[in-house]
């Protein structure tokens, strides 16, 4: 419980540091896993997101990991950006409510808070890097690295 209190704590202090450089509509198709494998759009320095998301959170009776499948829908909180683009990189926050699709998280609900990195490749080509630490009622928390591809557009 304290880790998802600092991710909300680092979540309200966002929009502290974020910076006018944000342009003011963004809609991204997120193609791979982070924040879900769907859609997402940010006013300023807030985004809601939703999608699909599969992660490995545990093992079978043989010892292999195994892909467990998530919806998860949620805000995220974008701050110090960096570079000198026209859309920069910048830092994120964000907290999700999720619900197991499959595996032993099959209709359970959870929470999710991720912390990271989003780097703007080319255009509107961006990849992120984060954690996200996991917490469902009658499992342990789980933190898992969080990687994403996406495809973003904007408007001022």
């Amino acid at each position: 419980m304290k880790t998802i209190a600092f991710f909300l704590l680092l979540a309200a202090a966002g929009p502290a540091f974020s910076q006018s450089r944000f342009s003011r509509h963004e809609f991204s198709i997120n193609a791979f896993r982070n924040p879900s494998v769907g859609l997402e759009y940010r006013y300023r320095s807030v985004s809601v997101h939703a999608g699909y998301y599969p992660t490995v959170v545990s093992r079978n009776p043989e010892g292999t990991y195994v892909t467990t499948s998530f919806v998860r829908t949620g805000l995220s909180f974008w701050f110090l950006p960096v570079g000198k683009r026209e859309h920069p990189s910048s830092f994120y926050a964000s907290l999700s409510w999720v619900r197991g699709l499959d595996r032993s998280y099959r209709g359970d609900h959870g929470l999710m808070a991720d912390l990271g990195f989003r780097w703007m490749v080319w255009k509107g080509l961006n990849v992120r890097l984060g954690a996200a630490l996991l917490t469902s009622p009658g499992h342990r928390p789980k933190l898992n690295p969080t990687p994403g591809i996406s495809y973003s557009f904007f408007s001022r």
